[in-house]
């Protein structure tokens, strides 16, 4: 997908010392374009890393080496996380994508598919520990005056159930792929198959995915 850059002059430069370790999201509250302008108004005294639009459309606002004004004080916090416990400033550690819509509406697919592919992107890129501790919505850091941020119609389970399998499709593909070209070079060194390359790509073809699959799910739902 493509992000789309629209700076906004509302953010600090740096991170103080800090890398980000968490994904909060939010909700605008408004509709787009509208929520886009004032976000990148000196007005507005906020703004976000990303904004996804309803219609799957990704925007950039501070570049996320800055840090964005998103997430304001900690209070009522139910984050299990050392630095929010210590109430270090969140912005700080923080990737903070807003969505368009107002609290409780349901999300449209495309707006779903266009975040899943965005919390995935900063998830490899920054190593984000995909669990409800890492990846959350605004009201866990502040539930006293956000309480409906990103609202009840954010699609938690959804989102957190795609995660984890895509990273486990993507583990189990990288271990076909090892397991198989380890397996297909000793029988070429031994003679017994004259075209190794061929034969990893069958091999890789023709494993059942879904017995492994079956297997590290049992592991990594325990």
């Amino acid at each position: 997908m493509e992000i789309k850059w629209s700076a906004s002059p509302n953010y600090r430069e740096g991170r103080n010392g800090y890398s980000p370790i968490i994904i909060v999201n939010h909700i605008t509250a408004g509709s787009f374009p509208g929520c886009l302008s004032w976000m990148c108004n000196t007005e507005a005294q906020g703004s976000a890393h990303f904004l996804v639009t309803k219609s799957g459309e990704i925007y950039q606002l501070v570049d996320e080496n800055n840090t964005a004004w998103a997430n304001g004080y900690i209070e009522g916090a139910s984050v299990d996380l050392d630095l929010v416990l210590q109430g270090i400033n969140p912005n700080y550690y923080s990737l903070s994508i807003e969505h368009e819509g107002q609290p409780g509406d349901t999300m449209p697919e495309e707006q779903y598919q266009a975040t899943l592919w965005l919390h995935n992107y900063l998830i490899n890129k920054y190593n984000i520990i995909i669990d409800n501790n890492h990846i959350i919505g605004h009201y866990r850091l502040d539930s006293v005056d956000r309480p409906n941020c990103p609202g009840s119609g954010f699609p938690w389970d959804r989102l957190f159930t795609d995660l984890t399998t895509q990273e486990v499709d993507k583990m189990l593909e990288q271990w076909q792929i090892d397991l198989g070209t380890k397996s297909v070079n000793e029988l070429a060194q031994k003679g017994l198959i004259k075209n190794p390359e061929d034969a990893i790509k069958e091999l890789a073809d023709s494993i059942p995915a879904w017995k492994l699959y079956t297997l590290i799910n049992r592991i990594y739902t325990k």
